[in-house]
């Protein structure tokens, strides 16, 4: 891993000892009042809102962000850029990463997880991740693994639609070289940390469509690409093209589609552990409509996600009603689940930092719970760095030092709020 990424998980182990830190919980020490909090943003080379890390950060500082995670695919070289620019800001930084798996006896049984479209399919989070340097043979090949498959399945795609293009009579010169040329250009990422996304292929496609066009005959000519009626009536809406572009070419049954292969749930679990983090279930509840069958029922999410070992859950609240929010982070709470937000910014939407839901505003008691959620990812992701047991251990037991779920979540937060503050105190605004 690069210098800086190492330079800056120094630069958080320095805030102080483990045993500093426990005194200052122990007196109460945190932020006077909760900061805003974002636990779930993907930066570039992702697909992102953001041109780049810097704006990220400053949109973050001045919609007052207090705590910002970020949650990349499969390459973690811009973390190092994250947490300067952060530190800079006066702005915590929590790492965490996503990794998208699959449950093959939920998939035989056609029970969609948390992916509407693909029964099985299962996005996993890891919070709280510090192992980034020197990484385990184990993290090490899951990831290669991962990236590699990746690789092959982007590289075919791109060819898919190259030929679906030229096949329904215009002619494009796109290839997995030229999208990572995108990338690189759009923003100033090293190539070796690209790992391109469908998003990726959608909108450099997107782009060569409207280099080919004038807005004109923008439209039918994407209709006939499409080989189907575009909705858009707007020939200049380049994300709605992009998505157009996904959904009628790119998704399963479509010309350009090409088989994902996954890591097991187990091993996308086992990798966020190997990288030091605690295991956390999306949720997507409402939204998909109908709710995916695993999710349909709070209390028997809960269940399965105990009896995988999986203690934490986040939610991306634009997609949902405040109603469901409320319903079900309020029973995941009260059995024991660590509780994050954030935005994801996976797409080119600028929406606020500020996790808000679909319907309004959080609650002011459910935002209280994603506070408290964040400290505990920040007090694991803190011991973490010093060698101790956070909120799990290293096979994702909980922590033993805690009688019980909610001592825990209490006791670590605590921990997690004392850091935080410290972190405040060691890095003003410049």
């Amino acid at each position: 891993m690069s210098k800086p990424v190492t330079e800056a998980l120094d630069a958080l182990k320095s805030l102080g000892t483990p045993a500093e830190i426990r005194a200052l919980a122990e007196r109460g020490c945190g932020p006077s009042a909760p900061p805003r909090v974002n636990s779930h943003i993907h930066l570039p080379p992702n697909f992102s809102a953001f041109d780049s890390v810097a704006q990220a950060v400053d949109l973050a500082a001045a919609q007052e962000i207090g705590v910002l995670g970020v949650s990349n695919y499969y390459d973690y070289e811009v973390y190092g850029e994250f947490v300067e620019s952060a530190r800079q800001r006066s702005i915590f930084p929590l790492f965490g990463l996503e990794i998208i798996s699959m449950q093959a006896g939920l998939r035989d049984a056609g029970i969609k997880v948390n992916d509407p479209g693909n029964p099985g399919k299962t996005y996993l989070c890891g919070k709280g991740i510090t192992r980034f340097d020197d990484m385990s043979p184990t993290a090490a090949r899951l990831l290669a693994e991962i990236r590699r498959n990746d690789a092959e399945r982007m590289a075919a795609m791109v060819e898919r639609m190259r030929a679906t293009f030229q096949e329904r009579g215009f002619d494009v010169a796109e290839s997995e070289s030229s999208v990572v040329d995108m990338i690189v250009r759009r923003h100033g990422s090293p190539r070796e940390s690209v790992c391109l996304q469908e998003r990726h292929i959608s909108q450099a496609f997107q782009e060569a469509l409207f280099v080919g066009t004038t807005p004109n005959d923008r439209l039918v000519t994407l209709n006939r690409v499409l080989g189907s009626q575009s909705k858009l009536t707007d020939p200049a809406d380049h994300v709605g093209v992009q998505n157009d572009l996904r959904s009628h070419l790119m998704k399963a049954g479509k010309p350009a589609f090409v088989d994902e292969t996954f890591l097991s749930f187990e091993d996308a679990k086992t990798l966020v552990l190997k990288l030091g983090g605690i295991p956390s279930y999306p949720v997507l509840a409402d939204g998909a409509s109908p709710i995916c069958e695993f999710e349909s029922d709070p209390e028997r999410l809960i269940r399965e996600l105990q009896s995988r070992e999986v203690h934490a859950v986040e939610w991306i609240p634009i997609r949902n009603s405040a109603s469901v929010v409320i319903d079900y982070v309020t029973k995941m709470r009260a059995a024991g689940f660590a509780v994050t937000a954030g935005t994801e910014h996976n797409t080119l939407d600028l929406v606020e930092l500020d996790p808000f839901c679909k319907d309004g505003q959080v609650p002011a008691e459910i935002s209280g719970i994603f506070w408290e959620g964040a400290c505990v990812a920040a007090a694991h992701q803190f011991l973490s760095l010093h060698g101790e047991c956070g909120y799990v251990d290293a096979k994702g037991l909980p922590n033993p030092a805690y009688a019980s779920a909610d001592e825990r979540i209490r006791g670590l937060a605590k921990i997690g709020a004392a850091v935080v503050q410290r972190f405040f105190e060691s890095n003003p605004v410049h």
